[in-house]
């Protein structure tokens, strides 16, 4: 079984191929391109470079969202138009729960951050459990303050992953600071920031998830699932603003 997948919900993109549960190939490029002009061409390249079609595919899968709203939609754009032209399966996975896949092995919370901007973050709380991410807190957009406080209830280290995993470190770090560090070690930090090449969305993760969904039949019928964008757009929030004053 084959299943191609699309990550586009931040400022990276990538595509991966996953055959029967192995990563048989990512592509992965943070160039600053808009992902209009990079993430077809790096499927494009990758079932080349592998000697496959998009015939040879049995689900296509995508990150969606939540995470930057034109980002998802290009994602989604993409995925779906190769699944109706190709008539296959697509297969929607949270962008939270795709990226809690980096952290694999990890002891304690996978604490999964994006930034949501208006100061706050993009979050989804995991634990990894018998080789996969068990969720423990649905999608959410959460302020930092709000998420302390959240995860003071959780008595294990604290593994931050994502694009806002760093924002997310030293923030909490410096809460952590100010109210007198961990009292179960006092001079070691609960939060552990993963290294850098960990942080970003990557499609292995969405192909992974999306893998995971197939054995567990967790399968959407992804044409009639939309967006997560968990909440409002910039145009959506001003359009109801100039309506409240009418």
């Amino acid at each position: 079984m084959r299943i191609l997948a699309f990550e586009s919900s931040a400022k990276a993109a990538s595509a991966a191929l996953l055959t029967d549960g192995s990563l048989t190939a990512e592509a992965f490029q943070n160039s600053g391109l808009t992902h209009s002009r990079t993430l077809l061409k790096l499927a494009q390249d990758l079932l080349e470079t592998c000697e496959l079609s998009p015939a040879d595919l049995d689900y296509v899968a995508w990150a969606n969202g939540p995470g930057s709203f034109t980002g998802i939609r290009i994602g989604a754009a993409a995925a779906k138009g190769l699944c109706w032209g190709r008539e296959l399966p697509g297969l929607p996975v949270s962008t939270l729960e795709a990226m809690a896949w980096n952290a694999a092995e990890q002891e304690g919370v996978i604490c999964c951050c994006m930034d949501a901007r208006r100061s706050q973050v993009y979050n989804g709380l995991f634990a990894w459990k018998n080789g996969v991410p068990a969720r423990l807190r649905e999608d959410r957009a959460i302020s930092l303050e709000e998420l302390a406080a959240d995860l003071a209830a959780f008595d294990a280290p604290i593994y931050l992953v994502g694009d806002g995993a760093e924002l997310a470190w030293r923030t909490l770090t410096a809460m952590e600071a100010e109210r007198g560090g961990n009292p179960q070690r006092s001079n070691e930090s609960r939060y552990r920031l993963a290294a850098e090449h960990l942080r970003q969305q990557r499609a292995s993760g969405v192909a992974l998830a999306a893998w995971q969904a197939v054995l567990t039949d967790r399968v959407e019928n992804g044409a009639l699932t939309p967006p997560n964008y968990l909440r409002l757009s910039q145009a959506e929030r001003e359009r109801l603003e100039r309506e409240s004053r009418a």
